[in-house]
Parts: C-alpha cells; sequence; structure tokens
C-alpha cells in the first residue's frame, strides 16, 4: 500500500514537472516566434559592451578612490569632510553593482537584489547632502537667523511661483527637510518590496499590468522623488546667497543628476519597452533560452549607469574639491570652526558694526551738544 502510494506520488511529481517544462517552453517558443534580438547579436551580451562598461567602472572607481584617500589624508575639518567621504562613495558602490548587474542580467533576476544595494545606499547619499548643506550653513538656527522673514520670491524655475507673498519660517525650512528626508526612508522600504514581490513573481521591469508590481512601485517612486527633488531646489533657492561661498551649483547638479535622473532614465526605458522598441532576446540555437524585454531594458539601463558614473567621478572631483581642505588655516583654531560659519554670519557682523558706529557718533553728539 504504502509502495503503491509513493509511486503515485512519484508520478503525480513527474508529471507537475513535465507539465512545467511544456508550459515553460512554449511560452519560450511564443516570445521567440515574435520580434526579438538573437543572444549572440546582442550588444549586451557581447564581449565588447561589457568591456566597455567595466573600463568605465574601473576608471571611475580609481578616479574616486584617490579623491577620498586625499581627503582622508588631509582630514582638517572633519565636520564637514565626514559627509563628503560618505556622498563620494557613491560612485564606486554605484558603479561596481551596475557592472555586477550587467555581467548577471540575464540569471534569474540577479540584478534586483544589486540594485536593492544601489537603491539604499542613495537614500543614504541623500541624508548626507542635506547634512553636508546644513554644516555649511551652521545648523538650522543660523539658517533661519539669516532668512526668517524675508519674503519668497516668486519664481517658475523654483516652483516658488505659488508662495508669492508668504516669507521664510520655521515650517518652510522643516518641510525642505522632511520632505527631501521622506525619499531616504521610502526608498529601502520599496526595494525590499520588490524583492518580496519578485520571489512570488508580481514584478518584472517594464511590466504595466495593473496586476503585478511594477506599476504601483513606479508611481511611488515617482511621486517620492518629485517631492524630494522640489523640496531641494526649495531649499536651495531660499539658501543659494549664503552657499554662493562653495559652490553650491555643481554640488547639487551632480548628486541630483546621479540619483534622480538615473530613476527617470529607467522610467523611460521601460517606456520604450513598452512601446516595442526593446525587443527580448532568444537564443536562435535552440538551447531553449529567453530574456523578457523589461530585463533588456534594465540591462541597457546598467549599461548606462557604468558610463555615466566616470562623467560623475569627473564633476564630483571639481564639485568636491580637496584644495579646500589643504589649507589648516581654513581652520578656525582649535574648535574646528570653519570658515563658512564666519560667512554665514558675516552680514550680521557688519550690521553689528553698523549699530555700534551709530551708538558711538551718537554719544559723541550727546556730549558736545548736551553737556
Amino acid at each position: 500500500m504504502a509502495e503503491t502510494t509513493l509511486d503515485q506520488l512519484t508520478v503525480a511529481s513527474a508529471a507537475a514537472g513535465a507539465s512545467t517544462a511544456t508550459t515553460a517552453s512554449s511560452w519560450i517558443k511564443q516570445t521567440c516566434d515574435g520580434p526579438h534580438h538573437d543572444f549572440n547579436s546582442s550588444f549586451l551580451e557581447h564581449a565588447s559592451g561589457k568591456g566597455i562598461a567595466g573600463a568605465c567602472v574601473w576608471a571611475a572607481i580609481f578616479i574616486t578612490c584617490h579623491q577620498i584617500y586625499q581627503y582622508l589624508r588631509y582630514y582638517t575639518n572633519p565636520a564637514e569632510q565626514r559627509w563628503i567621504v560618505r556622498i563620494l562613495f557613491i560612485v564606486p558602490i554605484y558603479a561596481f553593482e551596475s557592472w555586477l548587474s550587467l555581467l548577471f542580467f540575464n540569471q534569474n533576476y540577479y540584478y534586483v537584489y544589486f540594485n536593492a544595494i544601489r537603491d539604499c545606499y542613495e537614500a543614504f547619499v541623500i541624508y548626507n547632502f542635506l547634512a553636508l548643506c546644513y554644516e555649511y550653513l551652521g545648523g538650522e538656527g543660523n539658517i533661519m537667523s539669516e532668512i526668517r522673514g524675508k519674503s519668497i520670491k516668486s519664481s517658475c524655475m523654483y516652483g516658488t511661483c505659488c508662495l508669492s507673498g508668504h516669507s521664510y519660517n520655521i515650517g518652510f525650512l522643516r518641510f525642505c527637510k522632511q520632505a527631501t528626508l521622506q525619499f531616504c526612508v521610502v526608498k529601502p522600504v520599496m526595494s525590499f518590496i520588490v524583492i518580496l514581490l519578485q520571489s512570488y513573481d508580481l514584478y518584472r521591469d517594464g511590466d504595466w499590468d495593473p496586476s503585478k508590481g511594477y506599476l504601483y512601485v513606479t508611481l511611488i517612486y515617482n511621486m517620492s522623488i518629485t517631492l524630494a527633488l522640489y523640496a531641494l531646489f526649495l531649499f536651495y533657492f531660499a539658501t543659494r546667497e549664503l552657499l554662493r561661498p562653495f559652490d553650491p551649483v555643481l554640488k547639487f547638479f551632480s548628486i541630483k543628476s546621479i540619483i534622480f535622473m538615473s530613476f527617470w532614465q529607467g522610467v523611460l526605458l521601460a517606456l520604450l519597452e513598452k512601446m516595442g522598441y526593446i525587443l527580448p532576446m532568444c537564443d536562435v540555437n535552440g538551447n531553449l533560452r529567453t530574456l523578457d524585454a523589461g530585463t533588456i531594458s534594465a540591462g541597457y539601463q546598467n549599461f548606462l549607469v557604468c558610463i555615466e558614473m566616470l562623467l560623475a567621478a569627473i564633476a564630483l572631483r571639481y564639485a568636491f574639491p580637496i584644495s579646500v581642505y589643504l589649507n589648516e588655516g581654513v581652520i578656525n583654531g582649535s574648535a574646528g570652526r570653519s570658515v563658512t560659519m564666519q560667512s554665514i554670519s558675516s552680514s550680521l557682523k557688519v550690521s553689528g558694526a553698523r549699530e555700534a558706529r551709530r551708538a558711538d557718533r551718537a554719544k559723541r553728539f550727546e556730549t558736545i551738544f548736551v553737556r
């Protein structure tokens, strides 16, 4: 009786396996019957594509690691340099993870796990960049002492046209901080959700099916990134005069390009895949393997990121030059207070000096004419 039951289970298991294999084979055949690219002719599978990406990645890693070494060697202002070093690490992490994703993009969606690591550090960089800006400006209290009560100028470029007639206050500054930092929470959480959905076959890049998770993950990402980018624009608009001594334009542009533009680049590739411009890949030699168009889109995204990281490494080298910290004279004595604080409060010192001169003139006038 036991042997009969065991035989039945074995037959049922074999039948189920055969059914699954038949379904997979029919899906592959159906996919390969339509428009597709051959594995052997794909640029992503060719050694030249991976070689070009690898060369850019290792060049970017070398440039950035040398810059990080210089910052650690001339560690004269830890209060600022610790944030900068953490920001610079985004290039090696982003580049290497993208290259690994490109190398293994055709193997069981390994790139999803590599991208999760990249996404988590991406959120960490946003936090460090905002903290660096606060460090430059001397903290929330010093920022408010400079901008409190000033009217918000209307600017369509910075999205302040709807804030015309309002003035800067603590609520405005905290909105900028909270709206930016929400991205630091949403990004890692959504990365974990993507991995979870992937394990249940409910997520696939470029699959806009409402019953799958890609559509909703993309919408949440888009809202979170848009809000964070808007908040950073508002913060820069409010403090651009205070940040002027630190050449903020290239810093803001570099960080925003790495983090925000890469996301919309991925969405654009997914839309191109949806419109049929990116085709799936099939092995015409009968090896029964195929890659859907969404995975191909993710492969192109990782390839482009590998190239872009070399440009980002060069941009960050100019955005955060080590020459600022080579001279220990930028540190104000043993307290470690940087010139930044002096420049921030310079207007207050000037106004204080003016008040002192006025008081002195009034005192002399009183001495001459009253007495």
